[in-house]
Parts: C-alpha cells; sequence; structure tokens
C-alpha cells in the first residue's frame, strides 16, 4: 500500500522523478514519480476507479433517497442542503468536508499539471527552463511556478462556470486524443518499448463512449465548444514561433538564454541526468534526435578555446 500511495501522491526524495524509464507522457501524468510502474500503477487505476464509482453512486442514491426532486433542483450545493436535513447540528461536517475535496483536487491538477508543461519542455516544444528540476528535492519548479501563474491568469474571468465549461471541453477533447494516439502508435510503431500494454479493446470501447459524448455537447452547446477550440488554437502561433521556426533571430535567442540563466539561478535548478536501463537505450537515443529545444545553450568563447588546446 507504501508503494501505490507514493504512485499516486509521487516520492519527493525519489531519484526516478523524471526518468526516461517509461519514454513519452502516457495516460497517466505523472508515471515518473511511481515506483515499479509495471506492477503498481495498474493496480492503483483497478482500486481507484471502482472505489471512486463506488462512492460516487451511493452519494447520489442518498441525495435522491433523502431530497425531493424539487429540492435537489432548488439547492446550490446539495451535499451541504443534504448535511442540513440529516446532520441537524453536525451539519457543518458537509462544507468542510467538500472544501477538503477541493483542496484535494487542485494539489492533484497542480500535481499532473505541471508534469505535463514539464513533458512538453523535455520534447522541445516549450522554452527548456521548464523542463529543470531542483538540484536537491528533484521537482520541477519552474513548471509548477508556469502552473500557477496561468492559473492566476484564468481566474481574471469574472464568470467561473463559463471558465470551467472551456476547460472541462478542452481536457475531455485532449483526452479522447492521447487515446487515439496510442492506438496509432501501437499500429504504426509496434516494436518500441511500452513498459505497460493492455488490449486495444479498451480504448476503442473508450473512444466510442468519447465519440457519442463529444458529438452530444457540440450539438447542445456549440458556442460554448467553439469558444473553447478557439482558445486551443491560440497555441498553434506559439508552436509554430517556438518549435517550427527553427532559424530565429539572435535577439530572441540571447533573450531566451537569458530568461533561462536567470530562472536557473532564482529556483536552483538544472536538467535532469537520463536514467539509462535496460532496453531502453535506443528509444531514448531516438527520442533524443527528435528533440529540438527551443533554447540550447550555445559554448562560450572561452569554453572554445579550452576545448582547441585539449589533446
Amino acid at each position: 500500500m507504501g508503494q501505490l500511495f507514493q504512485c499516486a501522491v509521487g516520492h519527493p526524495g525519489s531519484r526516478r522523478l523524471h526518468s526516461w524509464e517509461a519514454p513519452g507522457l502516457g495516460p497517466d501524468y505523472h508515471h515518473g514519480d511511481c515506483t515499479d510502474m509495471q506492477r503498481n500503477l495498474p493496480r492503483a487505476i483497478f482500486i481507484s476507479i471502482p472505489l471512486v464509482t463506488f462512492v460516487y453512486v451511493f452519494a447520489n442514491v442518498a441525495y435522491v433517497t433523502a431530497m425531493s426532486p424539487q429540492e435537489l433542483l432548488a439547492s446550490n450545493a446539495v451535499a451541504v442542503t443534504f448535511g442540513e436535513k440529516l446532520l441537524g447540528v453536525m451539519a457543518w461536517i458537509m462544507p468542510i468536508s467538500v472544501a477538503l475535496s477541493t483542496f484535494g483536487g487542485v494539489n492533484g491538477s497542480l500535481f499532473t499539471s505541471s508534469r505535463l508543461f514539464f513533458a512538453g519542455a523535455r520534447e522541445g516544444h516549450l522554452p527548456s527552463v521548464l523542463a529543470m528540476i531542483h538540484v536537491k528535492r528533484c521537482t520541477p519548479i519552474p513548471a509548477l511556478l508556469f502552473t500557477c501563474i496561468s492559473t492566476l491568469l484564468m481566474l481574471v474571468t469574472s464568470d467561473m462556470y463559463t471558465l470551467i465549461n472551456y476547460v472541462g471541453f478542452i481536457n475531455y477533447l485532449f483526452y479522447g486524443v492521447t487515446v487515439a494516439g496510442q492506438i496509432v502508435l501501437r499500429w504504426k510503431k509496434p516494436d518500441i518499448p511500452r513498459p505497460i500494454k493492455i488490449n486495444l479493446l479498451f480504448p476503442i470501447i473508450y473512444l466510442l463512449f468519447w465519440a457519442f459524448l463529444l458529438v452530444f455537447s457540440l450539438w447542445s452547446e456549440p458556442v460554448v465548444c467553439g469558444i473553447g477550440l478557439a482558445i486551443m488554437l491560440t497555441g498553434v502561433p506559439v508552436y509554430f514561433l517556438g518549435v517550427y521556426w527553427q532559424h530565429k533571430p539572435k535577439c530572441f535567442s540571447d533573450f531566451i538564454e537569458l530568461l533561462t540563466l536567470v530562472s536557473q539561478k532564482l529556483c536552483v535548478v538544472v536538467y535532469p541526468e537520463a536514467e539509462q536501463g535496460s532496453g531502453t537505450e535506443k528509444a531514448n537515443e531516438d527520442m533524443e534526435e527528435q528533440q529540438q529545444p527551443m533554447y540550447q545553450p550555445t559554448p562560450t568563447k572561452d569554453k572554445d578555446v579550452a576545448g582547441q588546446a585539449q589533446p
């Protein structure tokens, strides 16, 4: 159980935090933090999904049993109303439980979202400073700070429900694209190392439900979905500017270099050392050949002279 807990929340002292043992970003966003991933990750998924489903189903059964349909529709917080109706003087337990659950969800979101930025920077799709980790704690400090800043920018809007709809639709869209990518990779690259391999029937079933719900969302709320797609497409110019455009002007490279050095000094971060495991050396070499970071430090004149002086 201790290893399953570390797989779920991460191990701050683990040197495998950002190892290359599982190349690429799988459906679990923090596979690098899980020890013995081949055994513990499937166990964590098979235990957590039925457990959460059980809790959610019976919580809704309790709501429907104790409250009338009119009370459910009129309540802004069903759990709080449920507590006031059944718990009496102990009704304060429900809002505190909801608050703790919310903070737990935010903690998990911050933990996983920062790993997305870290993985993107490691693949060369974001500034390389986001792929650095703390020298002692091995946590992606720049990616965490970037997640914090982007989250604060999104909170500028006053309509929180609209923001939730936009983000929810975009996330759900990318979940399906990610699962579809696993099927494409299984077909186009069947021989690459796969730490965890499942039957293709599961992603196919998921995609069928995903397509149905996606079409239903587009039909029921086309304006919200359209604005969500427009927000997502704002990343296309950033991709062409930072990744596709290879021959950038010197002023742009100097600015990124200065930003990287300042961030390294402020956050005390360095690039993680890639671990070489059995059967992954060739995959790591192929990935390194494909990676083209937005910034690669250029050797200084002193280093060039020192290199030429060596026999």
